[in-house]
């Protein structure tokens, strides 16, 4: 998506749900593995039924459950990477760096394509205005 965006390998392995499977695959089992008879008491440890912070850094102290948080984390990057791709092929838009961004930050990542896509909207409004 980064280094060849327009090969046709890349559009047809974004096209793919094969690697969410196996990156879902793989956090199920890994939370599997981390699931401890506290797991809920810590997630849901408010009166309010909401996670705490003290009880989320007990349970991230688990590698089990750090790795299992890690894949989570990858394949949400992944799948929001894969969207701003997309969606830079269809409205022909320079994606390189939002993608990018995305699978290091994905929140920022996600706001620099929207930012990117408004210019260039502003940029062709102002082409069209010119002819």
């Amino acid at each position: 998506m980064v280094f060849a965006p327009k090969s046709e390998l890349t559009k047809k392995s974004m096209e793919s749900s094969v690697p969410f499977i196996v990156l879902g695959l793989l956090y199920a089992y890994l939370l599997y593995l981390s699931w401890t008879p506290d797991t809920l008491k810590l997630m849901f440890a408010s009166k309010y039924w909401l996670p705490e912070l003290s009880g989320m850094a007990k349970m991230f102290s688990s590698e089990m459950t750090l790795a299992s948080a890690w894949i989570h984390l990858l394949a949400v990057d992944l799948f929001a990477a894969r969207q701003v791709f997309q969606d830079g092929l269809q409205n022909q838009i320079e994606t390189r760096h939002s993608v990018s961004l995305c699978l290091l930050f994905c929140p920022i990542g996600i706001v620099t394509h929207f930012v990117t896509k408004a210019v260039a909207k502003t940029a062709a409004d102002d082409r069209h205005k010119m002819h």
